[in-house]
């Protein structure tokens, strides 16, 4: 992490655009560090294009952007390295024992042997999963998944964790389980960029960010944005907000 940097996340104008449509437009924010930013919206609104641009994955065709203190258009590179970052697709090898995953993820980060031996452990015993280590990942629950994801993005200790759609599928006692991971990694200082259209989650954030058919229609703390809307919740906002959606969803 760049430590210079008073945001972990900034970004100004940003926008990207396919041909003649244009996915993300105009956004900027910023994001503490050690906040749990929710990216809300609906499928179709921009969400994920506007996390992949962050992540280094994506160009902007106009606009700025820093993580960690890095130039999304220049050191790409730099974030991919400093960063955690979970796919709305499980994103680890089906093929490979939850213990394989998690020495290949660390070999990823370039991570020293003993390193990856010690936390690899640690995950397990936190999970409770050490006497399925050697089960293939496919044969495991989703939600069982999902954790183990996102303690492989976690595993190189990244100041900066982007989750996207991470809770997609799964129960709501998993849901809440997974949360309280969340809580757990910004506790202990990382900043949380997670997106998700389940606005009950919203609840969850330290802030949130709306996005409609690409823009950000309103970003503020759970609490204020109830407030400024009437609503007696998050879904309440969403519904007053996403009403004059043009686009379709996904």
């Amino acid at each position: 992490m760049n430590k210079h940097s008073t945001y972990s996340i900034t970004a100004e104008s940003l926008t990207k655009r396919f041909g003649d449509f244009t996915a993300v437009d105009n956004i900027s924010f910023t994001v503490g560090k050690g906040e749990i930013f929710g990216f809300l919206g609906a499928n179709g609104a921009g969400k994920t294009t506007a996390m992949r641009m962050l992540c280094g994955l994506s160009s902007p065709s106009s606009g700025k952007a820093t993580v960690g203190g890095f130039d999304v258009y220049t050191q790409t590179e730099k974030i991919k390295q400093h960063i955690g970052y979970m796919s709305q697709k499980f994103s680890l090898y089906e093929d490979l024992t939850i213990k394989e995953n998690m020495r290949f993820y660390g070999g990823i980060y370039g991570m020293s042997i003993p390193a990856i031996r010690s936390k690899t452990e640690e995950i397990l015993k936190t999970l409770e999963l050490v006497k399925e280590q050697d089960r293939l990942v496919r044969t495991l629950p989703l939600g069982w998944k999902q954790k183990l994801s996102f303690s492989v993005a976690m595993f190189h200790s990244p100041q900066i964790v982007f989750l996207d759609e991470p809770t997609g599928g799964v129960d709501p006692l998993t849901r809440r389980e997974f949360w309280e991971m969340i809580y757990q990694a910004a506790y202990e200082g990382t900043t949380v960029f997670v997106t998700t259209h389940y606005m009950d989650e919203a609840e969850y954030c330290n802030r949130v960010s709306i996005m409609v058919d690409g823009r950000i229609a309103a970003m503020d703390t759970p609490a204020s944005l109830k407030r400024s809307l009437h609503a007696d919740n998050m879904e309440g906002v969403f519904l007053q907000l996403a009403r004059d959606a043009k686009r379709a969803a996904d």
